[in-house]
This record gives C-alpha cells, structure tokens and sequence, in this order.
C-alpha cells in the first residue's frame, strides 16, 4: 500500500478538466452512477467549485475533490453549508486519500456544515462517511433501458395524451403540484421559475413529454423529458393504481426508441414506490447517488 505522501498533491482548475472525466470515467466504470457527470456542466458544478484539490501518480490524476461555498464560513446563523463533491480512482482506494480528501474538505469548510454530494455511490464509501461524522440525507437508484426491447403498455381507458407545449404550461405545473404534494419534503416552488426553468433547458423535449386528460378535460398526469431522461412522471393521487403512470412512461420509451436512441436513463429516489414499476417496465439499476451531511 502506497502512502498518500507519495503522491503530488495540488491545486485544479478548469485545465485539468480532461483528467477530471477520465478520473469521473473511471469511478462511473467501477461503481456505476449518474453518467451526466461526465459532461461539462455537472463535471464542472461539481468539481470545479470554489477549490479544487488533485493527486497525481505518474502523471494520472487519482483523487480529486471541489468544495464551493466556503465564503459563508464563519458568518452565523443563516449561512449555508459549504458543498463538496470527491473521488478516488478504485485502484488507489483503500490508501488514505478519501480520508485526505474529507480533511481537506472540512479544513476549508471553516466552521460551516458541509453537504457533501456523490454521483457514484458505494457502499465502501458509504462506510467511511459514516465514520467520519457524515449522515445519508439523500439517495437516489440511477436505472437504465436498453431500447433494444420496449414494452407494449395499453392506453387507459378513457385518457388521451397530448404533447406539452407552452400553452398547457400553467396545467403541466398544476398537475406536478398535485401529484408531489404528498412526498415527503415537497415544497411549492414559484410558477414562473419551474416553467422557466424546464422550457429554457437546452435538452427539454417537449415534443416527447405528455400531458394525460381525464374524460372531462382535467389533466391527471404527466411525464418531462430531457434528452434521453426521463425526468419527471407523476399522476394525481385520484388516478394512481390505474396505469397512467406506467403508460406515460412506455410511450416515452417507444418514442426515444423509434428515434434511434440506444437507452433511456431515469433517477427514481429510494423511497418513492414508483420505483418498482420502472423495474417492472424493463429498467435496470446502473449505480446511485447520494448526499451526506456533516454539522459542525
């Protein structure tokens, strides 16, 4: 076992970026996860944050890990944990780095609580979290769908389906508020923000997400899609157990597929039931993401 004082340590920026996804490549390889890391906007949200510490061997980058928000530290109430995401190459774990990483991590955090973020979760890491004072407040499966086989989910009765356009806007929210308002923690948020939001997404496709109308015109459930994820699927407490779901999202499968697309990706979080239904659809677990914190 090598020493973590072998190695060189240093500061990254937006130079290393290339080391920073094969290194998030790698970990994705070994232990399976959210595959948008990999692209720049999160690779850089993530890891290249306020600072950004790397060790290097033989000229590979091996660990790294950004911590963003530390300027809140010492300020008093109010003021917001600072945030950290880390990674270490699966063949050099084991060694001390993850443990330097969270040192280094704390260090900078200053007196604020630190939120810490992985997009490739693993039990080993799970484990050294928890022994360093850090409490799972967060965990999600990241399932996939080989678009080589779709399944054949018949219409409900009496729906129909339409595309969302701008002109049901107001409808799509309304109908995510009714059907969030019941998970744990759901929290309103302002209309013209979450619209905003979802329809200046550069990957929003609206021509593939759905609005489901009852018989009397209603909307009753809906499904958001971004590039080859689907997003959001929910259905009014009222309509639940009758295959809207199920059929919302089928019909986004066998759109994605008929466009050629190889697989389609969705995060369902571990306390949400829909997840059995996305398994029984045919998605498979490719790895979780998780969120930690740690109060001073």
């Amino acid at each position: 076992m090598e020493p973590t004082d072998t190695l060189d340590w240093g500061e990254l920026d937006e130079r290393h970026t290339a080391a920073l996804t094969k290194l998030a490549e790698e970990c994705l390889a070994a232990d399976g996860g959210l595959p948008l890391l990999t692209t720049p906007p999160l690779l850089r949200a993530r890891l290249l944050q306020t600072y950004t510490l790397g060790a290097w061997h033989d000229g590979l980058l091996v660990a790294a890990a950004g911590i963003g928000n530390t300027a809140t530290a010492g300020t008093g109430v109010g003021a917001g944990p600072a945030t950290t995401t880390g990674l270490v190459h699966p063949d050099r774990r084991g060694q001390g780095l993850g443990t330097r990483l969270i040192t280094w991590a704390a260090e900078r955090a200053g007196d604020s609580d630190l939120l810490l973020t992985t997009e490739t979760w693993s039990a080993d890491a799970d484990r050294l979290l928890t022994a360093h004072g850090f409490h799972r407040t967060f965990a999600e499966s990241v399932l996939r769908h080989d678009l080589d086989a779709v399944p054949a989910v018949a219409q409900p009765d009496s729906v129909r389906t339409e595309p969302v356009t701008a002109g049901v806007g107001g409808e799509l929210f309304s109908t995510y508020c009714a059907a969030f308002a019941d998970r744990p923690g759901f929290v309103t948020p302002d209309a013209d923000e979450w619209l905003a939001e979802l329809f200046e997404d550069d990957e929003y496709r609206p021509d593939l997400s759905l609005l489901t109308r009852a018989p009397d015109g209603q909307p009753v459930g809906f499904v958001n899609v971004l590039g080859t994820w689907v997003d959001q699927v929910g259905v009014v407490p009222a309509w639940r157990k009758r295959r809207v779901g199920a059929y919302l999202v089928g019909s986004v499968l066998r759109s994605l597929a008929a466009e050629g697309a190889p697989q389609a990706w969705l995060c369902v979080n571990d306390d949400n039931p829909a997840g059995a239904l996305y398994r029984r659809l045919g998605f498979v677990d490719a790895g979780r993401r998780a969120r930690y914190l740690r109060r001073r």
